[in-house]
């Protein structure tokens, strides 16, 4: 059975869809982010190569990390959809990604 829908929420008690999940992962990577003061994802990659090695360094493990989080995941949906695990619920899905290590420079 399809999960109904209201907008892009998702209703307490189903499964959720692919565009779910796509969406609370860019949401915890962009929270991931707002932990050093980047305003998303996409801001902190953009400091990579940057002259301050803070921000550089900053960049190059976000961009590793999301990597890694990012093979997580098309694990995690490959084995839903061969019918090898249930699907995750939303919190057990974005529990599953590997917290980050920031570095202390």
């Amino acid at each position: 059975m399809a999960p109904r829908l209201y907008g892009n929420a998702m209703i307490a008690g189903q499964v959720p869809t692919l565009d779910h999940y796509k969406s609370a992962f860019d949401d915890h990577l962009d929270a991931v982010a707002t932990q050093r003061q980047y305003d998303n994802r996409l801001t902190v990659v953009s400091y990579a190569g940057s002259t301050n090695p803070q921000w550089a360094a900053e960049a190059e493990v976000f961009i590793a990390w999301r990597d890694a989080a990012l093979i997580y995941m098309f694990q995690q949906l490959a084995g839903v959809e061969a019918g090898e695990i249930a699907p995750p619920t939303i919190e057990e899905f974005i529990g599953g990604i590997t917290p980050i290590v920031w570095p202390n420079l």
